[in-house]
């Protein structure tokens, strides 16, 4: 074994020493809080994101973030996290990338930084592969959402702009990876503070956004980051100008008289040839010249 394998190893080991001490501490405050009603559940959480507002990190907070989104999910869904996926929590929280199969809960998982990254008020996307998926999971996971306050939106294609401002200013907002690239994109184009949607009316006081890109969680990542990653996101400026264009061309070319330039012409007769047609088709390039005489008649 080389000393970089032996390093890594070394580091894997400290960082599930330290899950294993959260599991630890998560656990803890089971008993205590499955004798709590849904309402003081919810009162935690709001005292969460004071503190967290304060001045507290995620990480203080986490063991009982995590404990109180555990015990919800299994009030209100019967879904209750394991271990592993609280685990798999940490690791997305942290800012890796968590591989779980299909079927071993990995919609149910994210709730557990989601609502811990939440807390901070700033906005928590979650990135999915199409609509459908999109609005599936936010709408699967809304029991447990709605039990704490946590506030959730979808983002779909051809959405109204007010719905999107609305589904932004939540504290977790759900959609593709092509929605929130092109939302990006519209906002750079935006002209004032108002016409952009992604700061979710998270304004300071001194009229700037709070924040933008806080935090994202990606869903299928690899497909996401490689494949998806591989098709441009682009948008055509001043669309109806062109369109403009298209209908005058549309009507001028009947108009035009097409000719051909006579072969043979030496360079000082190719110099002082004056056409008087409008415009020449070179059908082996399919390129077509427009001549003076067709400029001006233009």
């Amino acid at each position: 074994m080389g000393i970089l394998e032996k390093a890594l190893n070394l580091g894997e080991s400290k960082r599930f020493k330290e899950y294993e001490k959260r599991i630890a501490r998560i656990a803890a405050f089971e008993p205590e809080l499955e004798l709590e009603s849904q309402d003081e559940l919810r009162e935690r959480i709001v005292a969460l994101r004071e503190r967290v507002q304060s001045g507290e990190t995620l990480d203080d907070v986490l063991p009982e973030c995590f404990a109180v989104v555990r015990e919800t999910g299994r009030r209100t869904m019967g879904m209750r996290h394991f271990d592993v996926q609280l685990i798999g929590g940490m690791a997305i929280h942290g800012g890796d990338i968590a591989e779980m199969k299909t079927g071993e809960g990995k919609t149910l998982t994210a709730t557990l930084p989601v609502i811990l990254n939440a807390l901070a008020g700033k906005g928590v996307h979650v990135v999915t592969v199409n609509d459908y998926l999109a609005r599936r999971d936010a709408e699967w996971m809304s029991p447990i959402y709605d039990a704490l306050g946590i506030t959730w939106g979808v983002l779909q294609n051809n959405q109204a702009y007010e719905d999107k401002q609305v589904a932004y200013a939540a504290d977790v907002a759900y959609g593709t990876n092509s929605e929130f690239g092109f939302d990006y994109l519209r906002d750079n184009m935006a002209t004032s503070l108002e016409e952009k949607v992604q700061h979710g009316q998270r304004i300071a006081e001194d009229g700037r956004p709070v924040a933008m890109h806080s935090f994202a969680i990606v869903d299928e990542v690899d497909n996401i980051l490689i494949d998806e990653a591989r098709t441009p996101l682009i948008i055509s400026g001043a669309p109806e100008e062109a369109a403009d264009f298209y209908a005058k061309f549309a009507r001028l070319a009947p108009q035009m008289k097409a000719g051909k330039k006579p072969e043979g012409l030496d360079a000082r007769a190719k110099k002082e040839f004056v056409a008087d047609f409008d415009y020449e088709f070179d059908e082996k390039h399919k390129t077509v010249s427009v001549t003076e005489q067709g400029v001006s008649k233009a």
